[in-house]
């Protein structure tokens, strides 16, 4: 297990800014990026990208998701999340069960300078997961 003091944090804030700059935010003019480690070392990028029907934007987290599988996948270990000042950002409700489904309750998330790193589990307790389908489910 990767503990916080280990990751790269300046590097996925560098990032996700740089990702920040890439958003499509027309509407809302909050350009948003992320940036994730994987186990192996992989970095994954995402970016907002808004939509006229607004309940069809996709969140910058929704991007590094479709990032992480499109090159092959990986289980993530750290991710950032910046507004388009550079400032982290926590993920909406969303945005944290789908990191959640890729990363795990022990997924970091940046907590920003000065500020530690937050375990996902923290953020989402009792979190709905894969494992929880074989469980629940009738056969």
């Amino acid at each position: 297990m990767v503990t916080p003091r280990e990751i790269p944090w300046a590097d996925l804030r560098a990032g996700a800014r740089a990702a920040s700059e890439r958003a499509y935010a027309p509407y809302s003019a909050v350009r948003v990026g992320a940036c994730g480690l994987t186990e192996d070392g992989h970095v994954v990028t995402g970016s907002n990208v808004e939509n006229a029907s607004y309940g069809l934007t996709l969140c910058a987290e929704c991007s590094l998701v479709s990032d992480l599988v499109r090159s092959g996948g990986g289980r993530l270990v750290a991710v950032s999340v910046v507004a388009g000042d550079g400032e982290p950002l926590a993920p909406c409700g969303r945005c944290r069960q789908l990191l959640y489904e890729h990363g795990g309750p022990d997924l970091w998330l940046d907590g920003g300078e000065g500020a530690p790193p937050r375990a996902l589990a923290a953020l989402l307790p009792d979190a709905f997961g894969p494992e929880d389908l074989a469980d629940r489910s009738r056969r």
